[in-house]
């Protein structure tokens, strides 16, 4: 879709309050909380939500007539998506959707019987989240980001596009499970590409700024950068910084490629908002979401700016180039 529809969408679901009563007569309206990692203003999020609500429409639900949208944006902020969580739970919702481990954790701690579906959630089983990807056996179900193999590839990746890298600072939230273990399989695949890593925290941008300065006064560093919450707050930031400093990065989704960024691989996030779309519809229509198995992404994305390429002076090997998905020029 085009992203004024994508934009006209939303408005519908934002405007779905007055609307309601445009329901038939004798037909429930059903109410859809939909808690946010990202802020209001963020350019990615309307994107999501209209994706989510368009899918909601070819299932046959009226945003605003027989279903009903409250949206609320955490922006990264963990006291503000705790507080979000309980005001959607109180509502109440017939169902919740959760974007991100930073808002499915608070979600569960607020409720156990309002049903929740997620999307971008990297390690539902070792986060406590579900019993098992094919039994969820709790309150919630949805759509993983990825398995934590996809972080070393992400190094691989780094070292190809930039071949005379040893050294790589990797950005990762180590508050959330999927932080320690995308860490993790970066630390286990770094001796067999020759590249030393050492961890940043991505609490807050002062923090960044200045590990990402030090780390940049060697040579032959670059960056790779985990998925979470923070990182998509911080990536104007992030993007910057390696600009700044002349270092090549691997990021985890494709929004920061757009916006400067060398590199990208990782799941298609907007595609995991019209499929969450479909397991709200079923739960709806009476479903659990014990009974729904948690599914793995089915589009992967490989972006790759060659603008970003130029200005670092490297030189994108033909076979990678082959592999893209998307060129920026």
């Amino acid at each position: 879709m085009k992203r004024r529809e994508f934009i006209t969408l939303l408005g519908g679901a934002a405007a779905s309050l007055p609307l309601a009563a445009r329901a038939q007569q004798g037909e429930r309206v059903r109410r859809v909380g939909v808690l946010m990692s990202v802020a209001a203003d963020d350019p990615e999020g309307p994107v999501r939500a209209a994706a989510f609500a368009h899918g909601l429409q070819q299932l046959g639900w009226s945003v605003g007539g027989n279903v009903r949208i409250d949206y609320r944006w955490g922006a990264g902020d963990g006291d503000r998506i705790r507080s979000y969580a309980a005001e959607l739970v109180a509502l109440p919702p017939d169902v919740i959707l959760a974007t991100g481990s930073a808002t499915l954790g608070p979600l569960l701690q607020a409720t156990r019987a309002v049903p929740i579906v997620f999307v971008h959630v990297p390690d539902a089983v070792g986060a406590g989240f579900v019993d098992s990807l094919p039994r969820p056996g709790g309150n919630a179900t949805g759509f993983t980001l990825f398995e934590y193999i996809i972080s070393g590839k992400w190094l691989e990746l780094l070292k190809e596009i930039a071949p005379r890298t040893t050294r790589a600072a990797v950005i990762r939230d180590p508050a959330i499970t999927s932080g320690i273990g995308q860490w993790g399989a970066i630390q286990t695949a770094a001796p067999s590409v020759g590249v030393e890593v050492s961890p940043v925290n991505v609490r807050d941008a002062g923090e960044i700024e200045r590990a990402v300065t030090a780390f940049a006064h060697s040579s032959n560093g670059g960056i790779i950068v985990t998925g979470s919450a923070l990182a998509q707050v911080h990536r104007d930031l992030i993007v910057r910084l390696a600009a700044r400093h002349k270092l090549p990065a691997v990021y985890f989704e494709r929004f920061f490629v757009t916006g400067g960024g060398l590199v990208s691989y990782g799941a298609d996030i907007v595609d995991q908002f019209r499929r969450a779309a479909g397991y709200v519809d079923r739960i709806l229509k009476g479903e659990k979401p014990a009974d729904l198995p948690v599914q793995a992404p089915t589009k992967f994305e490989l972006v790759i700016n060659l603008k970003t390429a130029k200005a670092l002076d490297l030189e994108v090997p033909p076979t990678l180039l082959a592999r893209a998905d998307e060129v920026i020029e």
